[in-house]
């Protein structure tokens, strides 16, 4: 599925640690390939990094359309390994989503039970025109 909209711009940002150039690029690459391989609307992403002793701890926030907002965090020695672990978490989160939203697309009854009437009534009128 092709990304189609972003509401909003993808905030990258940190309170004690410099991220440079080159990891928020990476992060909203990423946000934007994992968003336009699942529902394809980005509304908003968020995304976080704090130092926890010797570790880096990455939160990721993603909504996408009208449903409930997806976060996860990743923890690593790396900060690119403490993203990547978040994103994989919030990308399994959108793909079990979508399965549920897809599964539960309910069927077109309607539909159906106007074609049976219509073949139940032909039929009734086929017995009707056949036995006079």
């Amino acid at each position: 599925m092709k990304l189609r909209s972003v509401d909003r711009a993808i905030s990258v940002q940190s309170s004690t640690i410099d991220l440079g150039d080159a990891l928020p690029a990476h992060a909203r690459q990423s946000i934007l390939r994992v968003a336009g391989k699942y529902f394809g609307r980005l509304s908003t992403a968020a995304v976080h990094f704090t130092r926890d002793g010797k570790t880096y701890r990455c939160t990721v926030n993603m909504q996408m359309g009208a449903l409930k907002m997806t976060s996860a965090d990743g923890t690593s020695t790396e900060i690119y390994a403490a993203f990547n672990t978040a994103l994989e978490k919030v990308a399994t989160q959108l793909r079990r989503a979508k399965r549920t939203f897809r599964d539960e697309k309910g069927e077109r009854t309607g539909k159906d039970i106007a074609v049976r009437e219509g073949m139940r009534l032909t039929q009734v009128d086929d017995r009707e025109t056949s036995g006079s």
